[in-house]
């Protein structure tokens, strides 16, 4: 480290850290997030908004709701802050005893899981009378499910990596899986001539995507010393106390997966696919949803889910250890600082980016998913979900951080607590609104349970880190919203002016007008309203210092 590093104040040092690890997890999510999009394109443009979309779908969110909330949610939550003690009071030789046995003892579990699951779905396919809908929805099910093995263990490797301060390869493994996901797409599916194969096959190419995840750590695993303990029994106890760790968080974590598995889930029991209730639906008065709603909902959930992945969630994973890291050593001063400055990051980017989905909701999905067997009906009903997420995704984004902060410091029950209230919310508007609003219904009330649940929880994560800097929280959200506004009038009218058609390049351009005509609205506001940590964003060097040598500045692409 050079002199000017050294002489930089322990704040400054360690926002730099955390705006360095950002942008290289921003970078790769990013690449990610754009090969997502062409994976959805292609799955659209091959299936269409029906049955067999929907039951790959929902058969995909059970080993993805495990990714979330067992690898990089609850695992990692439990797992990294043990770690970093560990890391810390005794080295890297304890430390890696510590990994190998949370290693093994995952592993084991996980085997156990597929293998119990595997023989459930055997025997519902076996003997269960099932529609052709749900007889696909479990086969594919089955395909998918050991990928949960894959994904969780690839997580808690990659938070070995995160604890000290690597970030680009954990970063790059999403890249990994949408490219072997695609060249399935393209070089696999087409070999076969039925749809419900075509989707075996794609399914088949995820669980090669987990094995492809998995050999890419090897390497930085290598560069910061990790070495295999076969001493690792030694470090049962801890191993224990992260598992019971790992309930509670599970239960905080699993919210807003649970709520989106709850949309699709009552979409297909109501839909004329899934068929669970199709026989009485009409004579009970209940309502019934279209096929294709479930995907509707799966595609407006990866539209809101690219900003969350792009900022929030790299914010959460750079931000995290840097949380313990305080906590361990007592500071909570500066667990605080660094906590407001995550929430007002999620402010100046988390409001601009609900108001640009809700506004170019209709132009991304005709241009995005409007191919051949995906119509306008089914984009007109994927607009619609893409409006009701988008609204949520500044609340979905702050409470990747606030729940960071409580499991920083040792509080695992609070957002269990927060978390019932939530998903009891969220049943209860699910079932209010579908009766008026339809699928449409099933994403608001996701976006709603959320705001309530940000507000419930970083009201009560005052009690246990002390009070925040409201008054400038409150001046960068007042300004965040005088700049969005603004945005918003700008891309209104910039849609307005927009040329129609069915042309990819008109359709391009309905979205690339308003888009570049918005950022650049919101940048000048930005400037005139003195938004200053938007600006930090984008510095690779910290404004009144030179930079300093990180391990994540090793990693910048």
């Amino acid at each position: 480290m050079n002199d000017d590093a050294a002489n930089r104040s322990p704040d400054a040092q360690s926002a730099w850290a955390m705006f360095a690890g950002l942008r290289v997890v921003s970078f790769y999510t990013l690449l990610s997030r754009i090969l997502g999009l062409v994976r959805d394109i292609g799955m659209a443009t091959l299936f269409g908004n029906g049955p067999v979309f929907d039951a790959f779908t929902l058969a995909f969110k059970v080993p993805n709701l495990a990714r979330r909330l067992f690898g990089e949610g609850a695992l990692t939550a439990a797992f990294l802050p043990t770690f970093v003690r560990e890391l810390h009071e005794s080295g890297k030789t304890s430390a890696f005893q510590l990994a190998t046995a949370m290693f093994a003892t995952v592993a084991v579990v996980l085997v156990s899981l597929v293998l119990v699951g595997e023989t459930a779905l055997g025997i519902v396919t076996r003997f269960g009378q099932l529609s052709e809908s749900n007889r696909l929805l479990a086969g594919l099910t089955a395909v998918m499910l050991p990928y949960l093995l894959f994904v969780c263990l690839n997580a808690q490797l990659s938070a070995v990596l995160h604890a000290q301060g690597h970030f680009s390869r954990p970063a790059f493994l999403p890249v990994l899986l949408n490219c072997v996901w695609i060249a399935a797409i393209v070089f696999v599916a087409p070999r076969y001539a039925s749809p419900s194969a075509q989707a075996y096959a794609i399914a088949a190419s995820i669980l090669v995507g987990g094995v492809v995840q998995m050999i890419s750590l090897a390497g930085p695993l290598k560069k910061v010393g990790f070495r295999w303990q076969a001493d690792w029994a030694r470090q049962k106890s801890k191993v224990a106390d992260v598992s019971r760790a790992m309930l509670p968080i599970v239960v905080g974590l699993s919210v807003a997966q649970l709520n989106t598995l709850c949309d699709s889930l009552m979409a297909w029991g109501f839909s004329d696919a899934g068929a669970f209730f199709s026989d009485s639906l009409a004579t009970a008065g209940l309502p019934e949803l279209n096929s294709g709603t479930v995907s509707a909902l799966y595609l407006g959930q990866r539209m809101y889910q690219f900003p969350l992945g792009v900022f929030a969630i790299a914010l959460g994973t750079v931000l995290f250890p840097q949380l313990a890291r305080h906590v361990e050593q007592g500071r909570l001063d500066r667990m605080r600082s660094d906590l407001a400055l995550g929430l007002r990051l999620v402010m100046i980017v988390g409001l601009p980016a609900s108001a640009g989905l809700i506004l170019l909701a209709d132009p991304l999905s005709t241009a995005l998913f409007q191919y051949k067997a995906f119509d306008a009906d089914d984009a007109r009903q994927t607009a619609a979900m893409i409006t009701a997420y988008g609204a949520g995704v500044w609340a979905f984004s702050s409470l990747l951080i606030l729940h960071r902060a409580f499991y920083a410091i040792g509080d695992r029950l609070t957002p269990v607590r927060i978390g019932t209230i939530a998903i009891v919310l969220n049943l209860t508007l699910n079932v209010a609104l579908i009766w008026v609003l339809g699928g449409f219904g099933l994403a608001l009330a996701t976006s709603l349970t959320a705001i309530v649940q940000t507000a419930v929880t970083v009201w009560l994560l005052q009690y246990k880190t002390g009070s925040l800097n409201w008054r400038e929280l409150g001046s960068t959200a007042a300004r965040s919203l005088i700049a969005t506004a603004a945005m918003s009038i700008v891309c209104a009218v910039a849609i307005r002016l927009m040329p129609t058609g069915d042309a990819l390049l008109i359709r391009l351009l309905r979205i690339g007008g308003p888009f570049a005509s918005s950022v650049a609205t919101y940048f000048v506001a930005a400037y005139l309203l003195k938004l200053d940590d938007l600006w930090t964003l984008f510095r690779r060097k910290p404004a009144d210092h030179h930079g300093s040598h990180t391990n994540a500045e090793d990693d910048q692409p």
